[in-house]
């Protein structure tokens, strides 16, 4: 993540996610698993998306702004998904000032996947389509799921992250005729994370 300071915002570029690496094992009802997007994936959504929103955190109370008001705009390139943002909230830019930002994080829906299964190890699950509709900058109270980026500064001074981000909200499935057990699944993983 590359931040620039101005008199009034932050310009901060970077990339949100790298695709075909490898995230941290995530929890899901039928145990462990490690997600990877793979390439075209971002670029798609990007194609299909009308908007996506750039909050703080996943929080939706914390709108730092979207790629339809102009001061986030989002591409897929041959690395990953790389974001370009203008932050004014003058909170999160202090937090950039004070390196309280460890990362990017992103929210999505899956369109189409294939999953690995592995004895003896988490299963891979390989995300061919998604439906990006956010993008995070996370603050040191959160990890990120897969290894963030280099944060830069103009000061000539280069720090490396290495932070994974876990989700402290997870959605119920009342769709599945298995929801019953499959909520019951979720409530454990939230009490264990609090």
């Amino acid at each position: 993540m590359n931040i620039e300071f101005r008199s009034d915002r932050a310009i901060i570029t970077g990339y949100v996610n790298c695709v075909l690496r490898e995230s941290k094992p995530l929890p899901s009802p039928t145990g462990e698993f490690i997600e990877v997007i793979e390439q075209g994936a971002f670029k798609r959504s990007l194609e299909r998306q009308k908007e996506v929103k750039l909050l703080l955190n996943h929080d939706d109370n914390r709108l730092l702004g979207s790629t339809s008001s102009g001061n986030l705009e989002l591409m897929e390139d041959n690395i990953g998904l790389k974001a370009n943002a203008v932050i004014t909230d003058k909170e999160v830019i202090e937090k950039l000032r004070n390196n309280k930002v460890s990362g990017w994080s992103f929210g999505f829906y899956v369109r189409d996947q294939h999953t690995k299964h592995r004895i003896g190890k988490p299963s891979k699950r390989y995300v061919k389509d998604l439906d990006l509709f956010e993008v995070s900058l996370l603050d040191n109270t959160r990890e990120c799921a897969y290894s963030a980026t280099t944060v830069e500064l103009r000061e000539g001074k280069e720090y490396l992250i290495e932070k994974r981000f876990n989700s402290d909200s997870i959605e119920e499935n009342t769709a599945d005729p298995d929801a019953e057990k499959y909520n019951k699944y979720l409530e454990e993983i939230k009490r264990g994370l609090k």
